[in-house]
């Protein structure tokens, strides 16, 4: 069944608002990227590749005029119309400080005293929907006092807690309860006892439920709990909308449905344990089988050794959130992608999911081939002039550009995804299956741009963005390389339009200054640059893989490229945790804003690969380490963004209370970062792999083992000088110059 979720991607919703009236029919904006509700509780919650939602208020960074309040739509103001009060916004429960465990579409949120008492987001969920909002502990009429919470796997947390029951222990506890709690609706809660006599305990667990939708829960309007019914051996809840059911095992001795109540007696010896499991389930339903299990996950279990061990933990820990993400299509469920992020964004977002396996292709080509053949089924067709687009909201693009349209970067990136899956190994039979749906991409970008130089903004009088031209430059070059490959027209006209953008773009969208110019964010209609200085300008660095493990030409210059490394790796931009979003200089700056100063951790990793790609590795390394020194920080599990302060000695980044986390973008970015420091680039058909690794080493000796290139297991090394050696790869597969 599809997985409800929130907006598409978190960029869409700053704030939340209550709901006003809403129309009687949805509306989309004709440019294939629907408009975005802001409100959870107003929209519909299916997984969605793109489609139409309901019409909200807007809310800030989402367009119209900043700062002023939604007044409706009607006539002119009468002389006794009263102005409206400014609505306040709804604040989105903070998830920085809850342990998420993520099996999907199961979740288990949590706080750290582990109880689940009922507020902000706590609970069981499945599919998007509460199952348990509450199951509160308590051993002999008290509460057990709550020492620590950790993450143990991307789906499961311990919890551990104490009592005193011996009047003669001192201060010292004698009774240790330990709570294990699993994405999947399973909680163990087990009672240790150090007592010198035999304990017997009453323990009495409380439950409840209001069976909310997430965006519901998120909205602040998720309702009461519903009354329970015993059943079986637990207790039982239904509304219109589902039912939920507890089991518990052992059977409880009593329960009493008008409270919520499960009760046993548990008698412990010196030294001993005992037991309860609770599962959460709906009424016939199975457990949850997660996609990243075992030989179903398609990506490759790699490990990272060296002299620096931060570095095997990120990658433990993003290969466990990536599984923990994946998600398979229902018109097809052999092919997976990954969901955008937990708790917010559990359904496909295009772009993020085609990002995110173009990131982890050097664990296997099967999750690209995947998440292409599932947004292949959403292609709009037809001959209207969106035929070809892979649809996507619009989402936030920071204070000074109107909202960006992610169809237009999902229908970029998806023959870029195809092209650079080829070379890493993508079977030929599957390429082949897969080409008419790039080609289609490639008609619609050709059709979009006409005869000028720049793809346009899909809504009218929108920018020109800078981004929005990098990502159409590369998909010109590697599209044309895909065609030639199989013989398909088109190519040399791609190449032709991407050989005119190239000479045009540096004088177009060049800001010259004192300090020697940056690249313009956008130009508008009438030809004025956006002068802004954001993370966004890494993307001109990503210029993509062709043959021969050669990158394909940038936008800009030698001169240019070594300006932009300079800026993307001075203060203003490198925050010592990673690049913001948007340079600490720019006139609205906000450390915090998700497009507006912020870390975001994909960004970062895209400027390290380019930088990397590109030579210069002093401001690569410097980004790099920044981003492990936040990992630590965060447990290795990096969130979706953290605020961009600057880091000073004994600082630690600062949480996003909104962030996802973890995030597909963000774990693939992990993958990305360490496959950077070793430089691979395949090319799978012509038999050969290059190297061209940090010579810097900026984490000393570091070796890969578990990769896969041309389908078959990679492993290199590249030692505190900088130099590369293969350790094992496919037969017949040769080492390039």
């Amino acid at each position: 069944m599809p997985l409800p979720s929130l907006p598409d991607t978190h960029d869409d919703i700053p704030v939340f608002r209550r709901p006003v009236q809403p129309s009687a029919r949805a509306r989309g904006d004709g440019t294939g990227a629907p408009r975005t509700d802001r409100n959870p509780a107003t929209r519909s919650t299916g997984s969605r590749s793109g489609g139409t939602v309901g019409p909200v208020p807007p809310a800030p960074g989402a367009g119209g005029s900043p700062g002023l309040p939604h007044t409706g739509t009607g006539g002119a103001a009468t002389p006794q119309a009263q102005p409206s009060a400014p609505r306040r916004p709804t604040e989105l429960p903070p998830a920085h400080t809850t342990l998420i465990c993520v099996a999907l579409p199961g979740l288990a949120i949590s706080t750290d005293q582990g109880q689940l008492n009922g507020s902000g987001l706590e609970g069981f969920y499945r599919a998007g929907r509460r199952m348990l909002s509450r199951c509160q502990v308590r051993v002999a009429g008290r509460e057990p006092l709550a020492v620590q919470a950790r993450m143990v796997t991307a789906d499961r947390a311990r919890f551990m807690a104490t009592l005193r029951m011996s009047a003669d222990a001192g201060p010292d506890p004698d009774v240790m309860v330990e709570r294990t709690r699993y994405a999947d609706g399973t909680e163990r809660i087990t009672l240790h006892s150090t007592a010198r006599r035999p304990l017997r305990l009453p323990v009495e667990v409380s439950l409840g439920t209001d069976l909310a939708e997430l965006g519901a829960v998120a909205s602040g309007s998720a309702g009461p709990e519903l009354p329970a019914s015993v059943h079986d051996s637990g207790l039982r809840w239904s509304c219109a909308q589902g039912n939920s059911t507890v089991t518990a095992h052992p059977p409880p001795a009593d329960a009493l449905a008008s409270a919520g109540l499960l009760r046993w007696e548990l008698e412990l010896p010196p030294g001993g344990t005992r037991s309860v499991e609770l599962r959460v389930r709906p009424d016939g339903a199975g457990p949850i089988r997660p996609v990243g299990r075992g030989a179903t996950s398609p990506l490759a279990q790699a490990r990272v050794a060296g002299d620096d061990p931060a570095a095997q933990a990120l990658l433990h820990t993003c290969l466990e959130d990536l599984e923990a993400l994946l998600l398979r299509d229902p018109k097809n469920p052999s092919d997976t992608h990954l969901a955008a992020g937990a708790p917010w964004r559990c359904g496909m977002a295009p772009a993020d999911a085609l990002v995110a396996a173009r990131m982890t292709l050097p664990l296997g080509t099967r999750l690209a081939a995947g998440t292409l053949r599932t947004l292949a089924r959403t292609q709009l067709t037809g001959r209207e002039a969106q035929s070809g687009m892979i649809p996507g909201p619009r989402r936030d693009a920071g204070p000074h550009l109107p909202p960006g349209c992610t169809g237009t970067e999902a229908t970029l990136l998806f023959p870029v995804l195809l092209a650079e899956a080829r070379r890493w190994g993508l079977p030929e039979q599957e390429t082949e299956e897969l080409l008419p749906a790039a080609e289609r991409c490639l008609r619609w970008l050709r059709g979009a741009v006409g005869g000028g130089a720049y793809l346009p903004d899909p809504r009218p009088g929108g920018p020109l963005r800078c981004e929005t031209q990098a990502h159409a430059h590369r998909a010109a070059l590697l599209g044309a390389d895909l065609l030639d490959a199989y013989g398909r027209p088109g190519g040399a006209e791609l190449r032709d339009w991407a050989g005119e953008l190239r000479s045009r773009f540096g004088a177009d969208f060049w800001v010259e200054d004192r300090g020697g110019g940056r690249p313009a964010a956008a130009r508008t209609p009438d030809g004025r640059l956006v002068p802004h200085l954001g993370a966004a300008a890494a993307h001109l660095l990503d210029t993509g893989l062709l043959g021969a493990g050669e990158q394909a030409p940038g936008l800009l210059d030698k001169v240019r490229t070594e300006q932009l490394a300079r800026l993307l790796g001075g203060p203003a931009m490198d925050s010592g945790w990673g690049l913001r979003s948007l340079g600490a200089k720019e006139a609205a700056y906000n450390p915090f804003g998700h497009r507006g100063g912020a870390v975001r951790v994909q960004e970062t990793a895209i400027a390290v690969a380019g930088l990397a790609a590109a030579g210069y590795e002093k401001e690569a390394s410097s980004l790099l380490r920044g981003v492990l020194a936040a990992a630590e920080s965060f447990g290795h599990r990096l969130p979706e963004m953290y605020a961009g302060e600057q880091r000073t000695a004994g600082s630690a980044p600062l949480p996003h209370p909104a962030s996802c986390r973890p995030a597909a973008t963000t774990a693939a970015a992990g993958v990305l970062l360490l496959t950077t420091l070793v430089g691979i680039r395949p090319d799978a058909p012509a038999g050969t792999v290059t190297l061209r690794p940090v010579r810097s080493a900026p984490l000393g000796e570091i070796g890969m083992t578990g990769l896969r290139v041309a389908g078959a297991p990679f492993a290199v090394r590249v030692s505190r000088l900088g130099l590369a050696l293969v350790e094992e790869a496919a037969d017949g597969l040769q080492l390039g110059v």
